[in-house]
Formats: C-alpha cells, sequence, structure tokens
C-alpha cells in the first residue's frame, strides 16, 4: 500500500486493488508510520515466560533432565527453548 501511495495512486483506487475500505487503508498507512523501536523493556521482557524460567533454573544449576517433569517436556525442549532465549538477548543486546 505505501508504494502505492509513494507512487501516487488515488486512495480510491488503492481500496479497490485491495478489495477493502478507506478507513482500512487509512488505518493501515497511518501503523506503518508507528515506531516499532521499544519502550525501554528490559531483554528479559522480550522473553516468553517459558523461556525466562528455563534460563532462571538452567542458571541455579538445574539439568534439563531435573527440568523435564517439572515442565512436562522432554529435556530436547527444553534445551531447544535455552537456546532461542540465548539467542534473542542475544539479537537485542546487537
Amino acid at each position: 500500500m505505501l508504494r502505492l501511495v509513494d507512487e501516487g495512486v488515488d486512495e480510491q483506487e488503492i481500496c479497490r486493488r485491495f478489495k477493502r475500505g478507506p478507513r482500512f487503508v487509512q488505518q493501515v498507512i497511518e501503523l506503518t508510520r508507528v515506531s516499532r523501536q521499544t519502550d525501554g523493556r528490559s531483554d528479559t521482557q522480550t522473553l516468553r515466560p517459558l523461556e525466562r524460567r528455563v534460563l532462571h533454573w538452567r542458571q541455579q544449576g538445574a539439568g534439563y533432565d531435573e527440568l523435564a517433569p517439572r515442565f512436562r517436556r522432554s529435556p530436547e525442549f527444553l534445551e531447544r527453548v535455552e537456546a532461542l532465549a540465548t539467542y534473542k538477548l542475544g539479537a537485542a543486546s546487537s
């Protein structure tokens, strides 16, 4: 939609092409102008609760086999959760 707006296409034509009303098209255009930067949240708030809990228990020294029954998941799953959480934290700090 933004490309069409930049090209000077009439809003009614955009509505017709996307089969949407003028209000929807205006909303989409307005929402693209909203900043997507974080609002000061800490890195841990970018993690899901499961990821935060797994990281907490792993930092306390708990093993995957010990945590698996607690979370009702396989040790392999928890290992993947920890790896993803670590990756997210690394990307968030960059």
